[in-house]
């Protein structure tokens, strides 16, 4: 019965009805489904998701390898050797395909893997009303009927019809394309053919919610919502290409072009000495197959999925992988304070009547037990009356929950409204009952920007409105202030100094305030209304420093990285907490954002001096976040912030490097950022910048390796042209060389470890190249080292009186011997070969090992040694080719005790 009267429903269009008849027509109520009801639901209608696209197959992986302009040219060059009948060539070269294509499938299957693996760490979650309870689940277990509750900075789940709503606004771009955000209206009823961008009653699937905050119910998910009809149109394109991936492509095609016209030229050459055409062809081929880093994106992609892989084990997950380029040269880090630096786990410590000093609570977290500690000469009897009505101001203007399930307390909402709700019991004041003595007519949620929250209720006397915020805010909306004695009119200063005294001490200061409210008939309650108040107290809320947060901000210190502390918290609080973090010391370290908004319109240069000297940004409203980053990018730092609301989306998106929070984020914030933190911890920040840092450096060595070893072989033969003696290699040596040298070193190199120094070194610059001085020497270096003693170890054996299959031979196994030996100086860039155990990456000299042995193998394997022109050599050779191959070692291990010197 439910499936069809949904299916119904979806015919006649929620919009067009009432919310009782789409409730009614859902078999569904308020209070949401029961768990039973909702589970038999979710087996009938199915998961609420979209078809993902398919995931390449392996075969698919495997044919791709095929699709290159290099690998068609080898296979023509296959097919020519057949042609000609050079039938052990032609084999070869076919061979060497195949083992590429399996190579690279592998990397490509791991790559493909990793990025899965990661796609399953996030995911989307919502708050639904099950028998009742609010409670979060799992946006893909929505079922139609149930409840949603939406808040700002939510994605919408499923579509949804709304049944009430407090100033709800949503981004419904991703459908209509309309960039403003669409004000929302659950009472109307509208005509049926009303457009989408004009049903002002619902709520679509993948919008985001910009303010307000909604009860809903759900009327279709995953292929039936509006999204789902769209997504067959956008499954299945290509995802755009990282920047670094992209910009490598077009190096490797410029490479590319300047290693044809070098096997042109050597063509060319061959032609005039006589050479037979198709030998030249092959030959020019293979020079331009092994020279060429053909596999630089894809052995890129490996790094990039490692590092991903890396950071994801340290609760950072990279969304967008120009993230992890860009956290090397992250130079500043703009931080909130509550749930990063902080472990937000709010307890009430004290409580301040305008009359007295402040009363100590006892207790500790979700549990509801504890006392109130008075000051000497204090009686409780005196103010019981003032204290209850403190904290049912406290209860009533609250949207958390605290419940009890086998002896264990849940709290669940804003970790300030948890706090307070635990402040309740110990007072003696439970929230439902409260709820039921003074019932709720309207209500005004807590936005970031407006820094309260208020109810509006039916008490006995009259209609109260209950107000809870920042001090400032409050005290604006006060007339008057209770006290034992009864109410008197409100002395700002003295309150304002007892605030301040409780935030020196590190506290998170609150402002309680109630009124009676006199509404007119059809007048809704808002802002406006909250004034003539009466002062009830300061609540003091402890939200200590997490234990590891300060040994982070050192190690950003030495890593050269500047930290700031961004709050919407009272300065001295924020000051407070910032000195048992060693962020700030003065006074004059800390701005606030009212000192902000007037050196802003006075001069913009005193704007950017007081973001530049300052270290803590206390009372900062989300959109001042953006005035902020802005500044510091005009002033040259590269800049990571934080956020977790809607109204940090544009800080985030502004920033180099967005950094949302997994726990306590907004989808909306999560879907800006380019890193999101599990665990809401400033040091999975750092652990983060560390983690980019070793993968753009495993990036760089890769690309060191190949291109370093591929100059290499360019210069050999161009010294062999221009001493006109025989080519050093054949075609299938090279074919062989950059099979046994290339295979596995490069991607071993992806899964080197930490150095140890990461975040011992200062930040990259933004705009310095991949290929910068550091890495055009060591490339020159190496090409002229291996290239030259390459060339001079086959002539000197041509000079010997070896014939040239025997010298070619000694050169195969010198070039083997040379690219192996590199494989170990790519490991770094600074660190001595002698103090990086090679233990530490045991891929690469496992690898490394059976690259060298399969070429050994070779050369005593009968059938391949002859395809190769390889034999065993005398001990003594190998001795005095090993010796020359350490060569390189020795060059790059003086051009690092240069760099260090010089550095």
């Amino acid at each position: 019965m439910a499936i069809a009267r949904h299916q119904v429903l979806t015919a006649h269009r929620p919009h067009a009805e009432a919310a009782g008849p789409v409730l009614t027509a859902l078999d569904s109520s308020r209070r949401g489904l029961t768990q039973a009801e909702a589970a038999a639901r979710l087996a009938r209608f199915g998961r609420n998701a979209l078809p993902r696209g398919v995931p390449p197959t392996v075969f698919g992986m495997f044919l791709k390898q095929f699709k290159s302009p290099l690998i068609y040219v080898l296979l023509l060059a296959a097919l020519v050797s057949a042609l000609l009948r050079q039938w052990t060539d032609a084999g070869f070269i076919f061979a060497v395909l195949l083992i590429n294509a399996v190579i690279g499938t592998f990397q490509e299957y791991a790559a493909e893997r990793s990025a899965q693996a990661l796609r399953g760490l996030v995911t989307p979650r919502t708050r639904v009303l099950r028998d009742g309870d609010a409670r979060e689940i799992a946006a893909e277990e929505l079922v139609p009927g149930d409840i949603v509750l939406l808040e700002s900075g939510a994605k919408v789940p499923a579509d949804l019809r709304l049944l009430e709503e407090h100033n709800l606004a949503i981004d419904e771009s991703l459908l209509t394309g309309e960039s403003l955000a669409v004000a929302k209206d659950a009472q109307a009823v509208l005509a049926p053919q009303t457009a989408l961008s004009e049903r002002s009653n619902m709520a679509f699937a993948g919008t985001l919610v910009t303010t307000g905050r909604a009860r809903c119910v759900v009327v279709t998910t995953g292929l039936n919502t509006e999204l789902g009809r769209i997504a067959a149109s956008v499954l299945g394109k290509a995802a755009g290409k990282p920047p670094l991936i992209a910009r490598m492509e077009r190096f490797a095609h410029r490479i590319a072009i300047a290693v044809a016209i070098a096997a042109l030229t050597v063509a060319a050459i061959e032609i005039a000495r006589g050479a037979p055409l198709a030998q030249i062809f092959i030959l020019s081929v293979a020079l331009a197959v092994s020279a060429i880093p053909e596999g630089l994106p894809v052995a890129l992609t490996v790094a990039l999925a490692v590092g991903m892989q890396r950071m994801a084990r340290r609760n950072v997950i990279v969304r967008r992988l120009v993230a992890v380029e860009a956290l090397g040269s992250c130079t500043y880090i703009a931080s909130d304070k509550t749930g990063t630096l902080t472990v937000n786990q709010l307890t009430v410590r004290r409580v301040q009547f305008p009359d007295q000093p402040p009363w100590e609570v006892t207790g500790e977290g979700l549990v509801p037990e504890g006392t109130f500690v008075l000051p000497q000469g204090a009686s409780r009897a005196d103010h019981e009356e003032l204290l209850a009505r403190f904290v049912r101001a406290a209860v009533l203007a609250n949207e958390a929950r605290l419940v009890q399930r086998d002896e264990e307390w849940f709290g669940s909402g804003d970790t300030v409204d948890v706090a307070l709700l635990v402040l309740a019991h110990k007072a003696g004041i439970v929230q439902s009952v409260a709820q039921d003595e003074a019932p709720e007519l309207a209500a005004i949620p807590y936005e970031s920007d407006a820094r309260f929250a208020a109810s509006l209720n039916r008490c006995a006397d009259a209609h109260r409105a209950h107000v809870k915020g920042a001090v400032e805010t409050v005290l604006e909306m006060c007339a008057r202030m209770a006290s034992a004695a009864g109410e008197v009119a409100l002395v700002g200063e003295e309150i304002r100094s007892q605030a301040e005294g409780l935030a020196a001490d590190g506290y998170r200061v609150l402002a309680i305030a109630d009124g009676a409210i006199t509404l007119s008939p059809g007048e809704s309650f808002s802002r406006e209304h909250l004034a003539g108040l009466t002062l009830l107290g300061l609540v003091a809320l402890s939200d200590p420093p997490r234990a590891e947060a300060k040994d982070a901000v050192d190690a950003c210190h030495r890593a050269g990285i500047t930290v700031a502390m961004v709050t919407g918290d009272h300065p001295v609080t924020a000051l407070a907490v910032s000195r048992d973090l060693d962020l700030a010391e003065k006074v004059d370290q800390v701005v606030t954002g009212a000192e902000l908004v007037d050196a802003a319109r006075a001069d913009p240069a005193r704007f950017d001096a007081l973001c530049r000297q300052s270290r803590v940004f206390a009372r900062i409203e989300p959109r001042q976040k953006l005035a902020i980053v802005e500044s510091l990018q005009r002033q040259g730092h590269y800049v990571a912030v934080t956020g977790d609301g809607v109204n940090d989306a544009p800080a985030l998106r502004a920033a180099q490097v967005g950094v949302a929070m997994g726990k306590g984020g907004t989808d909306v914030a999560r879907e800006t950022a380019e890193l999101i933190i599990t665990d809401d911890n400033f040091a999975s920040i750092v652990a983060g910048i560390e983690e980019g840092r070793i993968a753009y450096g495993n990036v760089r060595k890769v690309i060191f390796l190949l291109i370093s070893t591929g100059a290499a072989e360019i210069v050999l033969f161009a010294l062999a042209l221009a001493a006109n003696i025989p080519l050093p290699l054949l075609a299938v040596q090279l074919l062989w060389l950059n099979l046994v040298t290339n295979g596995i070193q490069d991607v071993a190199l992806a899964f080197e470890p930490a150095e140890g120094d990461e975040l011992k070194r200062p930040p990259r610059p933004p705009k310095e190249p991949i290929f910068n001085r550091l890495m055009i020497e060591r490339v020159l270096l190496s090409a002229l080292v291996i290239g030259v003693l390459a060339f001079l170890a086959f002539q000197w054996m041509l000079a010997q009186g070896y014939t040239t299959e025997q010298a070619r031979n000694g050169t195969l196994l010198l070039m083997v011997l040379f690219e192996n030996v590199q494989a170990f100086n790519s490991r770094s860039e600074t660190l001595s070969v002698f103090r990086h155990s090679p233990l530490r990456n045991k891929l690469l000299l496992f690898g490394t090992l059976a690259a060298q042995l399969v070429h050994i193998g070779a050369m005593y394997t009968p059938g391949l040694r002859d395809v190769l022109g390889v034999q065993p050599v005398s001990p003594e050779r190998w001795t005095q080719l090993l010796a020359i191959a350490l060569a390189i070692l020795i060059a790059l291990e003086l051009h690092k005790w240069y760099w260090r010197r010089a550095r």
